[in-house]
């Protein structure tokens, strides 16, 4: 499923919406509802959420921002934290596209945010 008539500073390609039940689709569920997600656990340790984050900008068009920032691991070493999100007019845009039904079918027995 396609996302009609958006472009948001991306070089004309709509966004595509990827299998609502693959990893892929589950973390764009999260960024469509803008939930936090604290660690990675839709991916169960198969691929990275940044080459997830990858796919999705690249492959499926999303303009998903990144912001990185200093941080402490759990065992006190200097790290980073990488936060992903879409902006408000994409999810905005996204839910009138039939988004909505897409989130819903993604998330399945969990309530929608």
């Amino acid at each position: 499923m396609t996302l009609p008539g958006y472009n948001a500073g991306m070089p004309s390609k709509t966004p595509i919406f990827p299998g609502p039940r693959t990893a892929r689709g589950l973390v764009l569920a999260v960024l469509l509802s803008n939930a936090d997600q604290a660690g990675a656990e839709p991916l169960r340790g198969r691929v990275t959420l940044a080459a997830i984050v990858r796919a999705l900008k690249r492959k499926y068009h999303w303009p998903i921002e990144t912001t990185s920032f200093p941080s402490n691991a759990p065992d006190g070493r200097a790290t980073w934290a990488t936060v992903y999100s879409l902006p408000e007019a994409v999810i905005a845009k996204a839910m009138d596209a039939r988004g909505r039904d897409w989130l819903r079918s993604s998330l399945g027995d969990r309530p929608m945010p």
